[in-house]
């Protein structure tokens, strides 16, 4: 009688599913513990000591941001720079950065801001990916959108196109005007910024 394939063998294949599953499983579970530790928000003092984290803390707000080219990334990324005023103030303590940021948080998710924006990946593609709005040049002392506001910061002109965009035709597609207030447009603002 010829001598049987372990190929063929249910007992090969059993065993082999029970190690890969096993396998897996803790994986799985040191990824879950490794994302977590990855994602975990910074705070006030790894920004003034400049520890880089992946979610950068509340009090980022305070600071300068910018995107600079990485030579060993090869693509660019974020800058945390120096102090920088955000709606008169670059003093908001952690706490006060974190509630600006839930009300912003907050503010997207009621007015349904995905159903038309992206961001971080996620929405709609009807209107500008909201991501890197904090970094668009447009908004800049050069760009159109602050001499259209008539403001002279970056953030004011945020919040005013936030709470006004019907006075300010920027595409084809219009933002319409969905009552945010002053408030919730400043909460917006430090939200895209963090982003």
């Amino acid at each position: 009688m010829a001598k049987k394939s372990v190929w063929s063998d249910n007992r090969f294949w059993q065993r082999t599913a029970a190690w890969i599953t096993g396998f897996a499983s803790v994986l799985l579970i040191w990824l879950t513990f490794d994302t977590n530790a990855q994602i975990a928000m910074g705070n006030d003092s790894d920004l003034k000591n400049g520890v880089t984290k992946r979610v950068p803390g509340p009090t980022v707000i305070n600071y300068k941001i910018t995107y600079e080219m990485d030579k060993k990334r090869q693509h660019e990324v974020p800058v945390i720079g120096e102090k920088e005023k955000f709606f008169g103030r670059d003093d908001y303590s952690e706490e006060e950065a974190t509630e600006l940021l839930h009300l912003g948080k907050l503010g997207s998710q009621s007015k349904n801001c995905m159903n038309c924006h992206t961001l971080l990946g996620n929405g709609a593609y009807y209107a500008p990916d909201l991501t890197k709005a904090w970094l668009d040049p447009a908004w800049g002392p050069t760009g159109s959108m602050q001499a259209m506001t008539g403001k002279s910061t970056k953030e004011e002109a945020m919040a005013e196109f936030l709470q006004n965009p019907s006075q300010y035709p920027t595409h084809a597609r219009m933002m319409p005007n969905l009552g945010i207030t002053a408030e919730e447009a400043k909460g917006l603002v430090a939200f895209l910024k963090h982003m």
